[in-house]
């Protein structure tokens, strides 16, 4: 099973190399990265994701404030050069702490216990529906996600577009990115949300579902790229 993540430092380094440890881990499937505890809550605001690494000492917003900011949270992982914040992050819960510089065998573990939370977690959940409903017009539409091709934007409306057909409505992106499973669906353009199972082909940054080309946009193309790598 893949778990999905991002990764939080202010420090280049740091950060390079928390993403390279990530990729030397082939279950976990990188989505984004921030050097802004500010970018990285807007992305989680929008999105989610299964495992959160973060540090803890950053300007303009700390770890700690980005984790009091959710509500609605991620396993975590924190990394500070400070070890008295310890003690302050295990109030939210988080699966570890890693103190740097670690290893990549002090990271794994921390990964371990995280998943093993994750896993936990999916063991006693309800099973998620493969439905939503969408306003349309007057009336609500029964969606099933099987039938989803890909999601369009149209000015003021979205485009669902489906194997019956297609589905206007006024629900946002970000709306669809909290409905929808990230490890299904994807953001390829600001315009663009494709069902990955539907792809045909992948051909200078287009991608063909059916009989349509879709653009993938230079800001999406590494998520994306990395998405169906793994």
């Amino acid at each position: 099973m893949n778990y999905s993540c991002i990764a939080v430092d202010d420090e280049p380094l740091a950060l390079e190399k928390m993403v390279s440890f990530v990729e030397k881990l082939p279950f976990l499937m990188l989505q984004a990265t921030f050097d802004r505890a500010t970018d990285a809550l807007a992305y989680l605001t929008a999105n989610q994701t299964d495992l959160l690494f973060l540090d803890i000492q950053m300007e303009t917003l700390t770890g700690l404030d980005l984790l009091a900011a959710l509500s609605r949270r991620p396993q975590v992982i924190l990394t500070t050069a400070y070890s008295e914040y310890a003690l302050k992050g295990y109030e939210f819960e988080v699966a570890d702490y890693l103190l740097k510089p670690y290893s990549f065998v002090r990271f794994s573990q921390a990964v371990n216990k995280a998943v093993k939370r994750i896993s936990e977690k999916v063991e006693t959940a309800e099973p998620a529906p493969d439905f939503f409903f969408v306003k349309a017009d007057y009336r609500l539409v029964k969606v099933m996600l099987a039938d989803i091709l890909y999601i369009e934007g149209m000015r003021d409306f979205r485009c669902i577009h489906t194997l019956e057909g297609k589905i206007l409505t006024q629900q946002t992106f970000a709306s669809f990115e909290t409905q929808l499973p990230v490890n299904q669906f994807l953001r390829v353009h600001k315009s663009y949300l494709v069902s990955l199972s539907k792809i045909e082909s992948v051909e200078k940054h287009r991608i063909k579902i059916g009989k349509a080309l879709l653009p993938i946009s230079e800001s999406y193309r590494e998520v994306f790229y990395r998405t169906i790598g793994k």
